[in-house]
């Protein structure tokens, strides 16, 4: 007579039984393996097993993550191991001690540190996994992170944070997928988008508030651009160099003299300056192409009129010689906003949004500017350092319009010292 609580129905199980059942006890299928159910309902699949002239036990899962067609047919695989002379209890420990996700992470930027544009970069990089995916998934093992792991690190941000929502999960994907190459896990990548979390999460687009950031109004340029002036430190040469070239805060803050030509000394100063140019490296650029940036005379005499620092490669050096952090350059307009409204005036905001203006929305002023002023769109957006059209579309069009967009840029700065080309003067009768 079998003992208490231990269960052996006429026939093997059914799937239906495994799903309904409830009464506690052992209910047994075949190949050693039967489904234990406890007192409080918890279920798991169980096979006894002789490894070696060892009788043991081994724990399968439990339904419904791991189906009955899948007991049984781990329960022969790990039979007919046993039979060969295996040990499939000591495969199953040396399963567990696998790569966990945290450790995964740590592998996967050391191997693509060099990869990635900056410093600033890199600890985004580390940031956002760390903050988000590491309480999650950081104990987890790389080979045991599901679809429903990844929902429990994204739900919580993908409606109130999308944008950093949706760049952890391609961060996730790609030490996932550095994992399966390595191979610490198999299968399909479950941080994957299409086909994927695509079903499962709303598109980003759909949900992403854009927070364009504040631009100065072009009424106020050239007053800000004299205010602008009165300010001294190397902060503020940047932020001027900034203005007049239309570039972003790190391309300027990490240029070195090495990435100018300012034209031949002995010409003079306007054969050097359809010569100048600034040429930024692919490495630095977001777009990862190489950018020229026409100098205007401008542009020359404020970089002839910086000091030089032998120890330091940087153009615009912080007082240590490193490159300069960005909130410098923020500061500097952020004092010039305070200034304002200390003299009662409300400064400088941004016409829509009525917040501040930022360094980087100069390059939205200098947008609207080129746009009212009729310039071409590839043209204002190829000085912007932006992609223009498709990828067929930029194989076929590979000038840069350098040297029309030297003009452009003259205009640019006499449009910052508020002086306009005679054919975009309006003359007001008395």
């Amino acid at each position: 007579m079998p003992r208490k609580n231990i269960r052996r129905p006429e026939k093997a199980l059914s799937a239906r039984f495994v799903e309904t059942v409830t009464e506690p006890g052992k209910y047994f299928d075949g190949q050693g393996l039967f489904l234990r159910v406890a007192k409080n309902g918890a279920r798991q699949w169980v096979q006894r097993i002789t490894i070696r002239g060892k009788r043991c036990e081994l724990g399968l899962g439990s339904p419904p993550a791991v189906p009955l067609a899948t007991a049984r047919k781990l329960a022969l695989e790990n039979r007919g191991t046993a039979m060969l002379g295996g040990d499939p209890l000591a495969a199953k420990r040396k399963a567990r001690e696998g790569k966990t996700f945290a450790a995964a992470v740590d592998e996967y930027l050391a191997s693509k540190l060099s990869e990635f544009r900056n410093e600033k970069h890199q600890k985004q990089w580390r940031s956002t996994l760390d903050n988000y995916a590491t309480p999650v998934l950081g104990r987890m093992l790389v080979s045991e992170i599901t679809v429903q792991d990844l929902l429990r690190v994204l739900q919580p941000i993908w409606n109130e944070k999308t944008e950093t929502a949706s760049r952890l999960r391609g961060r996730i994907e790609n030490v996932l997928s550095w994992a399966t190459v390595a191979g610490h896990r198999t299968g399909d990548n479950p941080a994957r988008w299409k086909g994927n979390l695509s079903e499962m999460l709303p598109k980003p687009t759909k949900v992403k508030t854009v927070r364009h950031q504040p631009a100065l109004a072009l009424s106020d340029v050239a007053r800000w651009w004299v205010d602008l002036g009165e300010r001294e430190g190397m902060a503020a040469e940047a932020l001027r160099f900034l203005t007049l070239t239309a570039a972003r805060s790190g391309e300027v803050r990490g240029a070195t003299w090495d990435e100018f030509d300012l034209g031949d000394a002995a010409t003079s100063a306007t054969t050097a300056t359809r010569r100048a140019v600034w040429t930024i490296p692919a490495s630095r650029m977001k777009n990862g192409r190489e950018h020229r940036v026409p100098l205007t005379t401008e542009a020359i005499e404020l970089l002839h009129a910086l000091p030089r620092l032998n120890a330091s490669p940087y153009v615009f050096f912080a007082p240590n010689g490193g490159m300069l952090s960005d909130m410098s350059i923020s500061a500097v307009m952020r004092r010039m906003q305070e200034a304002e409204l200390k003299a009662g005036r409300e400064g400088y905001l941004d016409p829509a949004s009525k917040r501040p203006a930022v360094p980087h929305g100069l390059r939205s002023t200098f947008r609207q500017w080129a746009a009212e002023r009729g310039y071409p769109r590839d043209m204002a957006e190829i000085a912007l350092a932006h992609f223009i059209g498709s990828e067929v579309e930029r194989a076929y069009q590979r000038s840069d319009m350098l040297d029309r967009r030297r003009e452009m840029m003259a205009d640019w700065a006499g449009f910052l010292h508020a002086k306009e080309k005679d054919d975009n003067k309006v003359v007001r009768l008395p």
